[in-house]
């Protein structure tokens, strides 16, 4: 079998977290072939791989969205559009679009609809002022039109990129490689997976409030722009896969059909962290570890902030960030000056290791990310035999909890960006070596039962076959 994956932002430039999801499901599956269509912001990124490419990845497409706005338009004569067009790129715009079937058709290769012409055309220009009147009064037409246009030119560029030949298309978002996944269903009429490890809608809803860059007259325009991409995945998709329960009933609230959504953990080896021993009962210091990638979303500065406070009550603890810590330079440099101005010793940044050899020298690992998925680190956390912290976001609150299950609590959870909190649950776990190994065990047992990484390929294998299977017994093939 032939397998398109569409990743964006993630494999094969970022390690960690999807694309550490990615690799496994390829390499866990060697009978069959896969075809990586990466979308990336620049194209400096290409051919700069964090992973090992495995022998059965046939094919590397690379799409960057930093070319599009390199490619020249020209203002030309062309047809216009009909109003079914132009009602769709406004509904587009308003956040209320399902049907993309016209764009798709518009914008495909080899239209002579080029996206940079039709951004100069009177057309475009006629949307930009219906909204400007309709939505937009109090704002200064210049701003609307670049915003504008700055939204479409990757989309309507990507509906341009040519189809990759597969057996199945498998994007592991919404957004943009959930766009392409829908126009290349539309087209080939193939099975079209969708598995969501955090809800991209809400993901970007979240940085859009927060940033700076996008003007306040702007910022639902965004998020009703988004919204629309993630309609064009769910629309289209034979199946929507979610991490968590709770995942798959954002999605349902967004509009993904009941009968169409599961729910598929992740899955890890357990083997590899067989040979981790439990916490030490010897005397030794309260050695706490995040495994993490050090950027804003995983809110470094909270984890700091909250081992200043641990360390008034514990001056014994020591902090390791494990992990990379040249994805934002500037962050790193701002995480290392609040050190400085706390004053805070024992905070150790480690970058880039084998996990599994850094785990036994832990005594909990803790995650105080503003958001997440379902994360990895958790789960080989407690594979380890080591009690967890998380920030209650994702599924991490199932899978400290349960969901609930016949197991007890793995560790604590906590609010995010609350260093109080988050102190005080790191020196409730740590108050005693035996208490800390209840946690863990708990924990241990969990992952054995449900997040086994063959359960998780089983299930996809499946899927898969299942997939193709009704494709070639409809109408469609």
């Amino acid at each position: 079998m032939r397998i398109c994956l569409l990743a964006e932002g993630c494999y094969p430039y970022v390690a960690g977290g999807v694309s550490s999801w990615i690799q496994m499901l390829i390499q866990g599956m060697p009978e069959h072939e896969f075809i990586i269509l990466a979308i990336g912001a620049e194209k400096k990124q290409r051919g700069v791989y964090k992973y090992t490419i495995p022998d059965n990845v046939v094919e590397i497409h690379e799409l960057f969205l930093d070319e599009f706005l390199l490619r020249p338009g020209k203002r030309k004569s062309q047809k216009k559009l009909s109003d079914v067009q132009r009602d769709t790129l406004l509904s587009l715009l308003r956040g209320n679009l399902w049907d993309w079937t016209e764009l798709f058709e518009l914008f495909q290769e080899g239209s002579g609809y080029e996206a940079n012409d039709f951004l100069m055309s009177d057309d475009f220009l006629d949307i930009i002022m219906e909204l400007a009147e309709d939505e937009y009064k109090n704002t200064p037409f210049k701003d609307t039109f670049w915003t504008i246009r700055s939204m479409l030119i990757p989309v309507l560029n990507l509906l341009a990129c040519p189809i990759p030949e597969a057996d199945i298309y498998h994007t592991v978002a919404t957004g943009y490689a959930g766009l392409l996944g829908a126009k290349f269903k539309h087209f080939t009429k193939k099975p079209f997976i969708v598995t969501e490890h955090g809800i991209y809608t809400r993901e970007r809803e979240e940085e859009i409030l927060k940033a700076d860059w996008v003007s306040p007259y702007f910022k639902q325009t965004w998020i009703s722009f988004f919204t629309s991409l993630c309609h064009a995945a769910y629309e289209k998709a034979d199946r929507i896969v979610a991490l968590f329960y709770g995942a798959r009933r954002i999605q349902v609230s967004l509009g993904a059909k009941m009968e169409k959504c599961s729910v598929i953990p992740n899955g890890i080896n357990m083997e590899r962290f067989a040979h981790i021993l439990p916490v030490s009962e010897s005397p030794h210091p309260l050695t706490i570890g995040a495994v993490i990638r050090v950027v804003p979303i995983k809110d470094i500065k909270t984890m700091i902030y909250s081992f200043n406070l641990v360390k008034q009550s514990r001056p014994d603890a020591v902090l390791y960030l494990i992990g990379p810590y040249d994805e934002d330079p500037n962050y790193y440099k701002e995480c290392k000056d609040l050190i400085k101005n706390l004053n805070c010793s024992d905070i150790h940044f480690v970058g880039r290791v084998n996990v599994a050899e850094w785990l036994g020298k832990l005594d909990m690992v803790i995650l105080t990310s503003i958001s997440e998925g379902q994360p990895f680190v958790l789960l080989e956390a407690m594979a380890a035999h080591r009690p967890v912290l998380s920030t209650n976001v994702g599924s991490c609150k199932e899978i400290i909890d349960g969901f609930p299950d016949e197991f007890g609590k793995a560790g604590e959870v906590v609010p995010v960006m609350n260093p109080a909190r988050i102190a005080k649950g790191i020196l409730n776990i740590g108050s005693d070596t035996a208490h800390m190994r209840e946690l863990a065990e708990n924990g241990y047992r969990r992952v054995d039962k449900y997040y086994r990484d063959s359960d998780f390929l089983d299930q996809y294998k499946k899927m898969y076959e299942d997939v193709r299977k009704a494709w070639q017994e409809s109408d469609l093939n």
